[in-house]
């Protein structure tokens, strides 16, 4: 059993820092309420974490092969637990906006990790084992995280949704010192200028899309930083083709399969995830679920994708990866768009269709997208090819939740104005689409607050109606772009390439 410790302890790691991408969700209107938050800082909230684990992805397994991976490991888990800490014990939203951030490092440091770790603790069939149970771990994380938030929301606080973390990293810590060998990669060194530019630049581009959201797309502050963000990227790019040891090698955007690959992940994460942040608004909000019952709602999701990935694995077996992601990718567009049945009297059953086909396609998609990426790219690429997979699909999360809030804003200001019952409509619009249903309600005279309550409901289900909508064009473009550019495993290039990269598993 002993052999079995550095599973534990990197199993831990992974569920924790995979809940917390979702657990936040089903919290966010008690602590919108409980620290008087703006829906500007609800966003960041959850982006926040996101933007920094998918932004240091690439330098945590850098830093990790030049310092030693049971190191950043470690050091990953204390200082997730500390962030944890901080968030639970935060006053105001920029306290826990803050640590969020610093939540982020340390998930970046304990995802970078992972797959290394596994691949040089285990061999042979204990290696395909451990990567099967770290695989489970993952879509476990993903199918708890809404439940799991709305129990500890309802019956203990929202803040214990980061306090619960503390107990779980400490074990984690204990296990790792005890059993887990250290290891490194040979040669390389830290790319420095491409992760501080990576990083600026996928922050001013969500913090434009956040404020475009708040101030409108004309807003000067909104402009300057979409403007700042394409500069940061540009010297970026200039940056990397230049560097003989390069954070990312640009060369591997020419082949199409890789790039269709990495569009495919950023779409999947964004289409099939990014709008359950306002599913969940709009379960408590609107329809008035506690926040057990809201985590519930969105578990079809979570659940069909869970038992499609365990059994997708056996049954697809030798079939092309571009199929699975191809057609899991069109599956999720299917279910976004059954989603657009949501109405303004509907309630939370009209949502169990397109979930569940949503669910689907993620079970299709998401455990082949990994391997498929290891296979797009040289072998002495493959681990800066799982690294970017992993950054991609973070980054279409980040990015596409300040874009689905400026769309259901949008969407429901009409309504708004249509309905002659707000004296603002593009702040009550935001207001609604941030979770401020119940607010809005309680402020109108009682002699019309059934047709502000009309209203209400039905500027959300337009906002909802528009980010279905978007969600499943993009999947069932990017999905059919899949199934045409994505080919067999490609040959490694004969130029030489840069420095080695960390052990990695196909199935990671």
């Amino acid at each position: 059993m002993r052999k079995w410790l550095p599973l534990v302890a990197i199993s831990l790691s992974t569920f924790m820092l995979l809940v917390d991408l979702t657990i936040v969700t089903i919290a966010l209107p008690a602590m919108a309420s409980g620290l008087h938050s703006s829906f500007a800082a609800l966003q960041w909230t959850i982006d926040i974490y996101v933007l920094v684990l998918a932004a240091l992805l690439l330098a945590a397994g850098s830093v990790s092969d030049l310092l030693g991976r049971r190191r950043v490991f470690l050091a990953g888990l204390l200082l997730f637990a500390v962030a944890s800490l901080g968030c639970g014990l935060a006053t105001d939203p920029g306290v826990l906006i803050a640590a969020r951030g610093v939540q982020g490092i340390g998930a970046a440091a304990m995802y970078a990790t992972n797959a290394a770790l596994l691949g040089t603790t285990y061999t042979g069939r204990d290696r395909a084992l451990a990567f099967g149970v770290w695989g489970a771990v993952n879509g476990a994380a993903a199918a708890a995280g809404p439940i799991l938030g709305g129990v500890l929301t309802e019956h203990v606080g929202w803040r214990a949704i980061f306090l619960v973390n503390i107990p779980f990293a400490v074990l984690a810590v204990l296990i790792a010192v005890r059993s887990i060998v250290e290891s490194r990669a040979a040669g390389g060194r830290m790319d420095l200028p491409g992760a501080g530019l990576f990083t600026l630049a996928v922050t001013l581009l969500v913090y434009g899309l956040i404020r475009a959201g708040e101030h409108g797309w004309t807003d000067r502050g909104a402009i300057a930083a979409f403007v700042a963000s394409a500069l940061a990227l540009l010297v970026f790019l200039l940056v990397e083709s230049r560097r003989a040891d390069p954070m990312i090698d640009l060369r591997l955007f020419r082949r199409p399969s890789f790039t269709a690959l990495m569009v495919g992940g950023a779409v999947l994460t964004a289409s099939a995830f990014a709008n359950l942040m306002f599913v969940s608004l709009w379960a408590q909000s609107v329809l008035g679920l506690e926040p057990v019952a809201a985590g519930l709602v969105l578990t079809p999701l979570a659940a069909v994708s869970f038992v499609v990935a365990g059994a997708g694995g056996r049954l697809l077996h030798g079939v092309a990866p571009q199929w699975a992601i191809g057609v899991g990718l069109l599956l999720v567009g299917v279910g976004t768009l059954l989603c657009m049945l949501i109405g303004p009297n509907s309630t939370w059953t009209a949502l169990i269709p397109g979930l569940s086909v949503t669910g689907i396609g993620v079970g299709l998609a998401s455990p082949v997208l990994a391997s498929a990426a290891l296979s797009a790219a040289p072998p002495e690429r493959a681990g800066m090819a799982n690294g970017a997979m992993n950054t991609f699909r973070q980054l279409g999360f980040a990015v596409a939740v300040p874009i689905f809030a400026s769309v259901a804003a949008g969407q429901a200001r009409p309504v708004l104005v249509d309905s002659g019952l707000f004296g603002d409509p593009g702040q009550a619009a935001i207001r609604l689409t941030g979770g401020g249903s119940e607010a809005l309600l309680a402020q109108a005279p009682t002699a019309v607050r059934a047709a502000v309550e009309h209203a209400l409901r039905s500027g959300y289900a337009a906002g909802l109606d528009r980010i279905f909508l978007f969600s499943g064009i993009a999947a069932l473009v990017v999905g059919a772009a899949v199934l045409l550019l994505v080919r067999a495993p490609a040959r490694p290039d004969p130029e030489p390439t840069g420095r080695p990269v960390a052990a990695s598993a196909p199935g990671a």
